[in-house]
Order: structure tokens, then C-alpha cells, then sequence
């Protein structure tokens, strides 16, 4: 059975095969969809709560 992940930033589904995964030194694993989701979090430093087109925004907004 294949095994997909969620974004750690937009929320969105991984497929096998696709997106990258970053290690941080504490062993920690973050796992992305694009490289647009990787540079928000580690060079831009955006909370996913605060941009429109996340996952995670659209859960925290919802009315």
C-alpha cells in the first residue's frame, strides 16, 4: 500500500514520488508539496494561517 503525507505548510496532499523532504537538526521531519511552500516556511517565515490559498487558512477562517 502506497502512502501519501500531508504539506507541513499548505496542508495539501503529497503523491509518492512527488515533493521534498527537509530534516531540521533537531530530527524533525517537514515534508512539502513545492518548492512555493518550502521557501514561505523556511526563507519567509509566513504562517500558513495568514495566506489565502492554504488549506490550513481555509480551516481556521471557516464560518
Amino acid at each position: 500500500m502506497v502512502r501519501t503525507y500531508d504539506c507541513t505548510f499548505c496542508g495539501r496532499q503529497i503523491q509518492p514520488g512527488t515533493g521534498l523532504l527537509y530534516v531540521r537538526t533537531d530530527g524533525t521531519l517537514q515534508r512539502f508539496c513545492t518548492k512555493k511552500c518550502r521557501k514561505n516556511t523556511l526563507l519567509l517565515k509566513h504562517k500558513p494561517q495568514d495566506l489565502k490559498w492554504t488549506t490550513k487558512y481555509i480551516k481556521t477562517h471557516a464560518k
